[in-house]
């Protein structure tokens, strides 16, 4: 690979652009250049990225292509890269939309790699990594949440990623396994209460933080989940605007408020938590990973914490593709990628540094 373009110049796929720019020509597209008040180190032009002509115009001759723009832009994408015999890289949490590239990966000429991103992506990566120790495996549980470091009102959030994305995945119904039964589950529901660091908070089950693993561990565990994690009280308000008035029929208005209520803030955190349990040799263990990542300095700018972490998951399973580690055809499940090789490359080793550098801020 060595022409890239990435599509979508929000801060997480500006981000991408930076990153890959150390390696790869990048070429940045989306409807308008965004303003940041440094330069950008690729090249950024306009253009409407619904339009199959378009697409197709900007993507011959090139590698690659990486979309960091809202699930419902990417299914066209992805048939324009497959058509072209390119690879395809997203962010994507929407399971039909997965669903669609895997079809399109059966008979493509490049990865297919959806669900590159933070969760799904990174979470399922370190879940799958978690399972390595046991020679059988009864629990995996996987939680994230994308918080403001210092919340405020009774929402006690801020869209720091798109809120089209957030929900989506409050809406939409959630794979699991429970008693070795693989199922789908109501969002806003399964709610727990989980201290970090003495700091409550609370989870619940959203939809697509898995990606693909309840195919891969189907008949192998008890139980698999994803929950997302939130302050006191955010679930219940959720479940309150989305079923009790019935905004679930009305997405576009309920994106438009919560944009208007709760705009991203700078400072941010991002809370990483996977158990897995079972037992090696006769004997049950538990393996915990848990990390709390704070804004970065990056290339001399300093990004929030949703925006790195999940940038650099995809910019990482790209350099993966291009050394080997990973199939240079078809479609790549996320907990199929290596740990270990993900945070070798020098965008997954952000993970590391960003580990060290967060320890300091707790």
């Amino acid at each position: 690979m060595k022409e890239i373009v990435t599509m979508g110049l929000g801060k997480v796929g500006t981000l991408v652009g930076v990153l890959l720019s150390k390696k790869y020509n990048v070429l940045g597209i989306d409807k308008q250049k965004p303003h940041y008040d440094f330069d950008l180190p690729f090249t950024v032009v306009e253009g409407d990225l619904s339009n199959e002509e378009f697409i197709r115009k900007v993507l011959k001759g090139k590698d690659a292509v990486v979309s960091a723009l809202p699930y419902y832009l990417n299914k066209l994408i992805a048939k324009v890269a497959h058509d072209l015999g390119i690879h395809y890289f997203d962010l994507t949490e929407d399971v039909e939309t997965t669903n669609y590239i895997r079809e399109l990966s059966k008979t493509s000429k490049g990865v297919m790699a959806p669900q590159c991103g933070l969760a799904p992506g990174f979470i399922g990566i370190v879940g799958a990594h978690l399972t390595k120790d046991f020679t059988k495996v009864r629990d995996i549980e996987l939680r994230v949440g994308a918080l403001p470091r210092y919340p405020n009102g009774q929402m006690a959030y801020s869209f720091t990623w798109s809120p089209a994305g957030v929900i989506n995945e409050y809406i939409n119904d959630a794979e699991a396994i429970h008693h070795g039964e693989r199922k789908m589950v109501t969002s806003l529901n399964g709610f727990e209460y989980i201290n970090i660091g003495g700091r409550e908070f609370e989870a619940f089950t959203t939809s697509g933080g898995l990606g693909t693993m309840c195919e891969t561990y189907e008949g192998k565990v008890d139980t698999l989940n994803y929950k997302s994690i939130r302050y006191p009280g955010h679930g219940k308000l959720m479940k309150f605007l989305i079923s009790e008035l019935i905004m679930k029929d009305d997405k576009e208005n309920l994106t438009k408020i919560l944009e208007n209520a709760k705009p991203p803030v700078k400072e941010d955190v991002v809370y990483i938590y996977a158990v897995v349990e079972g037992w090696k040799n006769e004997k049950l263990f538990r393996n915990e990973y848990y990390k709390a990542f704070y804004p970065l300095e990056i290339e001399g700018q300093e990004w929030r914490a949703i925006s790195w972490t999940t940038a650099a998951s995809i910019a990482a399973v790209i350099e993966m593709v291009e050394q080997g580690d990973l199939p240079d055809q078809g479609f790549i499940k996320q907990e199929e990628i290596s740990y270990s090789k993900l945070v070798e490359t020098s965008n997954g080793n952000y993970y590391i540094k960003g580990d060290l550098e967060g320890s300091s801020k707790e």
